[in-house]
């Protein structure tokens, strides 16, 4: 039970604070057997249910191009901004069997990755 009210599930925002705690936040779902969203892969790898949102990596990457374009001698403040563009979702079967949820095959066959 969290506080007065049964919690029924747990939807994470991104939030670089809750971030550092992404282990613990994911000890406590699974404790609470809290089917749980997050936005971050990170939090399916500490143990949490499911994720979709951005990928890191993909960031990165896309980062890197405009540090090689402004190495190149553009102007920071002339380059456009851009929108993330590839997103994943990652569900964690472990942790879906601690909580007692079955994943529908559908959302399986959909996700970027499965954690066995």
């Amino acid at each position: 039970m969290l506080g007065k009210n049964h919690a029924q599930a747990l939807f994470e925002l991104p939030d670089p604070v809750i971030f550092i705690n992404r282990q613990l936040i994911a000890v406590i779902a699974a404790k609470q057997k809290l089917p749980a969203m997050y936005s971050f892969r990170e939090y399916v790898d500490a143990g949490g249910l499911i994720s979709y949102g951005t990928s890191f990596p993909a960031l990165f990457y896309r980062a890197a191009t405009y540090v090689d374009k402004i190495l190149k001698g553009a102007k920071p403040a002339d380059l456009p901004v851009e929108q993330p563009t590839k997103f994943e979702l990652v569900i964690n079967l472990k942790a879906a069997k601690q909580i007692g949820v079955t994943i529908p095959p559908s959302v399986l066959a959909r996700a970027d990755q499965v954690i066995k």
